[in-house]
């Protein structure tokens, strides 16, 4: 009896440390994943530079939906560089970036990103735009970006706070077909204009 019970117990330890392990194992290779996209994002993806997105906050379906479009090369994939790490300087797109990655690969990746706070960009903007481009939101874009589009639970992303330049690319992938757009998005864009995209960047670039 004595034997049976070492025996069920050394049976429920090696469990124990396989699974322990195993999570060891899960959270080292997520690690590794979130390094290479922070070499560009940032710490947190609280990215600093004007041409690469702040991503750290959005949702997680946000996140692996654009992950996911990326890799299966449904949005463009414009040429950058890693701005830190091993790799600064060395030229990459995020097409190359997530060819080798999982969906669960992407779903973890999405699931750290969502965790962290996001940290509005800090850049000028017209005050006379910004005012102009808050009526157009309200009017336009308020149902699905929520708040001003400072929400996540939109799970459409936060234009809010977010790198002008970066802005102004993703609104001429839209435009171009070079990047998927909803529906419901497509319609409302189709009803404004250049001058009224450049007021609504101004006034996304307001928020602090």
């Amino acid at each position: 009896m004595k034997n049976k019970h070492t025996e069920y117990l050394l049976l429920a330890c090696t469990a124990f440390l396989s699974l322990f392990l195993t999570a060891n194992v899960r959270a080292a290779d997520v690690n590794k994943l979130v390094e290479t996209c922070t070499n560009c994002h940032g710490k947190g993806g609280a990215s600093s530079e004007p041409e690469v997105p702040i991503i750290g906050g959005y949702s997680v379906e946000f996140l692996v939906n654009n992950l996911t479009a990326y890799k299966n090369k449904e949005r463009a994939c414009p040429e950058t560089q890693y701005r830190t790490g091993s790799k600064k300087g060395t030229k990459t797109d995020m097409c190359k970036m997530v060819k080798d990655l999982s969906e669960g690969d992407i779903k973890q990746v999405a699931q750290h990103f969502s965790k962290q706070k996001f940290v509005r960009a800090k850049q000028k903007f017209d005050p006379v735009l910004a005012k102009k481009g808050k009526e157009i939101h309200d009017m336009y874009c308020e149902k699905c970006h929520s708040e001003g589009g400072t929400s996540s639970a939109d799970d459409s992303g936060m234009p809010a706070g977010q790198w002008t330049p970066y802005l102004k690319q993703a609104f001429d992938e839209f435009n171009s077909g070079k990047r998927p757009i909803p529906k419901k998005m497509k319609l409302k864009m189709d009803e404004i204009n250049k001058a009224d995209i450049d007021a609504l960047i101004n006034y996304y670039a307001s928020f602090k």
